[in-house]
């Protein structure tokens, strides 16, 4: 009688023991079916966020240690504003489990739009230290720094995480990016030289001086050139150039380019205009879209529209760009590996057709925009005790000057800036 009571004893503890791992697990399934309905929600075209508020509080009710809900609390809150909630849900998840990295990456975008840089700057350097082969915290140091105007806190952790990432070309972009944005104010002068393989054509020579005002608006360059072409050792034009240049940074990821020439003398076009808007794409991608215009000294006009395409590998930058205009097209391929700063780099050019850009053959340009060309340049720039710039590049041209009949022109180019 006693061992059947005992029986019954156990039989009842094994029942309410598979009855409570079955409402346990009865549980965790409806708690983790409501969380996917909530990030399911999240990622729709039409996030219905205080339904979705609703449904998480529910289940931090039911599952209290369920910090995914908490998680999910914040970002919700986070999206409609309501900016203290957020705040106390990211908190609330760190402290309880710091493995979250959302949330740090959700309350450090917090505090950079809040404009609390000391916060997010402490907070990033903890997700660095928890997370040291993480590039977004590392890059997100680098925004407190860019939104603080503080170059060169910026400049030191860009290269350091540039050691890290030694091929990453988000990084080789920001560094660019840095660079052009470095407030100086720098004099050069440029030297070119064309020899011609025809007989009783050339020399052509090309020399301008310019100054340049970089600041983290933009840079602004003034400049002025004096041409010189000969032909049967008698001179064919001269005469000088009046030139403004401007690189213009709008929006993040945005800036404009615009030039204007004048010039009185045959030796060059009478006006040279021209206008493009580049965008900075994700991942080290480039995009630009411009006009040229250009009025020759006999009233003659040409305009061009360009279309290019840039992006970095690693340390690699290419870009493609084509000119669409009157008659011919032409093309443009330029590669550049950088070894140190944005100074510093080797380049490959090679092209065909004219383009409305080079301004050794902007004289002739309406008599060769329908003749063919190949070209081919090769180039060594570096920065020399971070204050001087040296450069060169030689380019071979095999340019048609009447039909299917070509000369050869060699341009041996040196420029520096001090």
């Amino acid at each position: 009688m006693k061992n059947i009571k005992t029986l019954h004893i156990i039989i009842m503890l094994v029942c309410l023991f598979l009855f409570s791992n079955q409402t346990v697990r009865a549980q965790k399934t409806d708690t983790d079916s409501l969380l996917n309905v909530v990030v399911k929600d999240m990622k729709s075209t039409r996030p219905n966020y205080k339904l979705n508020i609703q449904r998480a509080l529910l289940g931090k009710k039911l599952a209290p240690d369920y910090l995914d809900f908490h998680l999910e609390l914040g970002r919700n809150y986070d999206l409609i504003k309501v900016k203290d909630s957020a705040r106390y849900y990211y908190n609330y998840v760190i402290d309880k489990n710091p493995r979250y990295e959302d949330a740090f990456l959700y309350l450090i975008n917090l505090d950079l739009e809040d404009k609390n840089y000391d916060e997010a700057l402490e907070l990033t350097n903890k997700a660095i230290e928890l997370y040291p082969d993480n590039k977004t915290f590392r890059l997100k140091r680098i925004a407190v720094y860019s939104l603080q105007n503080d170059t060169q806190n910026e400049a030191k952790y860009l290269k350091s995480i540039r050691a890290k990432f030694p091929h990453d070309a988000d990084i080789e972009q920001r560094l660019f990016e840095l660079y052009s944005k470095t407030n100086s104010d720098r004099v050069g002068a440029y030297y070119n030289i064309t020899t011609i393989n025809r007989d009783g054509v050339g020399p052509w020579h090309l020399a301008s001086a310019d100054y340049i005002r970089q600041r983290t608006w933009g840079s602004l360059i003034g400049r002025v050139s004096y041409a010189k072409r000969f032909s049967s050792d008698l001179v064919q034009a001269s005469g000088l150039q009046f030139e403004v240049e401007s690189y213009l940074f709008a929006k993040k990821n945005n800036y404009s380019y615009i030039d204007v020439a004048y010039s009185k003398d045959s030796a060059f076009p009478e006006w040279r205009l021209g206008y493009s808007y580049f965008h900075n794409f994700s991942k080290g991608w480039e995009a630009d879209l411009g006009v040229r215009y250009i009025a020759m000294q006999d009233n003659s006009d040409l305009k061009t529209l360009n279309i290019g395409l840039g992006k970095y590998f690693g340390s690699y930058w290419v870009n493609f760009r084509s000119y669409i205009q009157k008659d011919s097209p032409s093309f443009t391929l330029t590669s550049r590996y950088y070894y140190k700063t944005k100074y510093d780099y080797i380049t490959l050019i090679a092209g065909y057709g004219t383009s409305p850009d080079d301004r050794t053959t902007a004289a002739e340009y309406d008599a060769r925009i329908s003749l063919s060309s190949y070209r081919i340049s090769a180039g060594f720039y570096k920065l020399i005790q971070n204050h001087y710039i040296f450069g060169f590049l030689i380019t071979n041209n095999q340019q048609e000057y009447t039909s299917h009949k070509y000369q050869n022109e060699l341009d041996f180019c040196l420029f520096t800036t001090i």
